[in-house]
């Protein structure tokens, strides 16, 4: 295979995604380096410090000598990220937002902003890396720093869009990058590491999804898996399967989330040993390559980002949602809080094929 990394002057012009980190100002400086033309993008989504993060990223913008464009995306990724996030925690699933995000708003409306000026592909800091096979298709693969890849984050992305990503970061360590930053004169410029869930800083979760509600949750019982009840919640978004904090029911040994309810707006509670899940069923699928692969077959299954890996067999069940087939995954070793609403991601090797989401 060849690393998807044209050589200079084969693309005119390239975008590049910019949040004023570490990551996606060397990967500006990389590109340069290979004596491509840039283009940075930044992204107005629903930062709290928003204006201070433009102020950065035009800083270094005009430190490496390149042009930058303001997106303001501010109501697309209300309508498509934070009402599917809120909706999602209101049904007693737990949402991926950045997956979600990836898709819906950085490889789908911010690759088309830069379409629309003539740039065809965009380059980001992800810690993937992107290659193409013989037939010319776009596989993505794990970055080679294990601490820092973020494929998973990517697992609902289309061939159409991989097509036209560049990720530079993906062979390199996270030591390394800060380095290349200190070579390049960007120690002291970039700001901070970067929060998985952007919108979430400086707040919790329960406080976000009270200013997005008309009206207040309803409270609700904390049930035993035997049904007895053992004390009240103040909303079922409060909690996520695998919790173990916040349940305020003493006991020799601890009590964790196992299940939400939403239809009986119940939380369930158990043991460790009831987290334990064997398998799980599977809805949406999406397969990065175009078409799904012939079921039943082998694949390691993460169902969360710092998950590792499991051997698992994914098998063809009944019609999902929109008569599209569902999926079951059956775990070769049974698996800790596996989580409604999260993604299951479907690898090879280190190469990442599909997913769908894990509804129970």
């Amino acid at each position: 295979m060849q690393e998807n990394s044209p050589k200079p002057g084969k693309t005119a012009r390239i975008g590049v995604a910019m949040s004023g980190g570490v990551d996606s100002s060397v990967t500006v400086r990389l590109l340069q380096e290979e004596g491509v033309s840039v283009v940075g993008f930044f992204m107005a989504l629903a930062q709290p410090d928003l204006e201070a993060q433009i102020e950065r990223v035009r800083n270094i913008a005009r430190y490496l000598g390149v042009e930058l464009a303001v997106i303001d995306l501010r109501q697309e990724f209300r309508h498509r990220v934070l009402d599917y996030f809120t909706a999602t925690y209101r049904a007693g699933r737990t949402p991926n937002p950045c997956a979600v995000c990836n898709r819906l708003i950085k490889f789908g409306l911010l690759l088309e902003a830069a379409r629309l000026r003539g740039i065809e592909e965009l380059a980001t800091g992800h810690y993937v890396r992107i290659e193409r096979d013989a037939a010319g298709r776009a596989r993505l693969r794990r970055g080679l720093d294990p601490r820092k890849d973020q494929s998973y984050f990517l697992c609902r992305l289309e061939q159409r869009q991989l097509a036209r990503i560049r990720t530079p970061l993906g062979a390199r360590s996270k030591d390394e990058v800060y380095r290349l930053a200190a070579g390049f004169g960007l120690a002291g410029r970039h700001g901070s590491e970067s929060q998985d869930v952007c919108f979430l800083q400086n707040t919790t979760i329960p406080e976000f999804l009270a200013r997005q509600a008309e009206n207040l949750e309803p409270a609700g019982e904390i049930v035993a898996v035997d049904g007895r009840i053992l004390g009240r919640h103040q909303g079922i978004s409060r909690y996520t399967i695998g919790q173990r904090r916040g349940l305020g029911i003493p006991d020799a040994t601890p009590y964790y989330v196992v299940a939400l309810d939403p239809e009986t707006n119940r939380v369930v509670v158990g043991k460790d040993h009831d987290l334990l899940r064997h398998s799980v069923r599977l809805v949406e699928e999406n397969w990065l390559g175009g078409a799904g692969p012939e079921l039943p077959a082998r694949f390691e299954v993460q169902i969360r980002y710092h998950h590792k890996p499991v051997p698992a067999t994914l098998e063809a069940t009944e019609n999902g949602p929109s008569g599209r087939r569902a999926l079951v995954a059956r775990f070769d070793e049974p698996q800790r809080a596996v989580t409604p609403g999260q993604f299951a991601a479907f690898y090879r090797g280190d190469e990442l094929l599909g997913s769908a989401e894990m509804v129970g």
